[in-house]
């Protein structure tokens, strides 16, 4: 018996939407990384030259909201892959189930 033996007569949906965010997520993941850090190390350069407590603390504080919009980001696209998967799942090829026979016993009824 194979392990999984597809369902006679499925017909697989068309891809959708999903197919195209799902091609997408490579690039959303790297810009919605690299911008980020590149605005990093552009501030990190420019507040480098200045010194004083001022700038070094505006500097954490941008630091900090960008690692802040760098982890919103990763969580909202995870969420987003976690959607397309699921989706592609459903739409993908069905398969036979094993066979559960059902119990039998005092109070149960067999089933017709």
């Amino acid at each position: 018996m194979p392990l999984f033996q597809k369902l006679p007569g499925f017909q697989r949906a068309a891809p959708g939407l999903e197919q195209r965010i799902w091609r997408r997520l490579p690039g959303l993941l790297l810009w919605g990384t690299a911008l980020p850090l590149l605005a990093c190390a552009c501030l990190w350069m420019a507040t480098h030259m200045e010194a004083g407590a001022g700038a070094e603390r505006a500097l954490s504080l941008w630091m900090y909201g960008l690692l802040g919009f760098i982890m919103l980001h990763w969580s909202l696209w995870i969420a987003l892959a976690l959607g397309c998967f699921i989706v592609r799942v459903m739409k993908g090829p069905a398969y036979v189930a094993d066979a559960y026979p059902l119990p039998e016993g005092p109070g149960l009824r067999p089933q017709d």
